[in-house]
């Protein structure tokens, strides 16, 4: 939609060299079911380690919190939509070590009132110029449409109503 995937990539591939290790989890709320493999990849992708193994969340949950609890990690956490899963995680507000930072994005600001987050960020849509320009540099490879084009490019932007990624 509006780009928030996007926008934490690129969050990681700036600043993710600025802590010890780092971690994205991609779908999260598509994965409800199975949070080991989730427990497992958080493990796996911060310690450097693929070996990881983990039989339940509940021994997930403890593992995440005794092994991570002090290192200074980059999280995201990607399309989440119950805080549940944030807890089965152990991702909490203090769960980490010093000046850590957990990005969690998410459609439902409630997880994020639930987990009492330090900064929220509301991905806003592209203005009608800048949906515009976008869409003209991808099919005109120009700033803006040919002049043939104008009236259908307009429409096209309008029709996507700003969100980046339908265009």
């Amino acid at each position: 939609g509006s780009g928030k995937t996007t926008l934490a990539k690129a969050i990681c591939s700036k600043y993710g060299h600025s802590f010890s290790s780092q971690c994205y989890l991609e779908e999260v709320r598509s994965k409800k079911k199975n949070m080991v493999s989730l427990q497992e990849q958080l493990l796996r992708d911060i310690l450097k380690r693929p070996d990881v193994k983990i039989s339940s969340v509940a021994e997930g949950t403890k593992e995440i919190e005794k092994r991570l609890g002090s290192m200074k990690v980059l999280i995201v956490v990607d399309d989440i939509d119950d805080a549940d899963q944030l807890d089965e995680l152990a991702i909490e507000h203090d769960s980490f070590g010093p000046r850590s930072r957990i990005i969690i994005i998410t459609r439902d600001e409630q997880v994020l009132n639930i987990q009492k987050v330090d900064k929220k960020y509301k991905a806003q849509t592209m203005t009608n110029e800048e949906a515009l320009e976008l869409l003209s540099w991808h099919a005109f490879g120009n700033h803006c449409p040919d002049e043939e084009y104008i009236e259908l490019a307009t429409d096209v932007v309008d029709y996507c109503g700003g969100l980046p990624l339908a265009l």
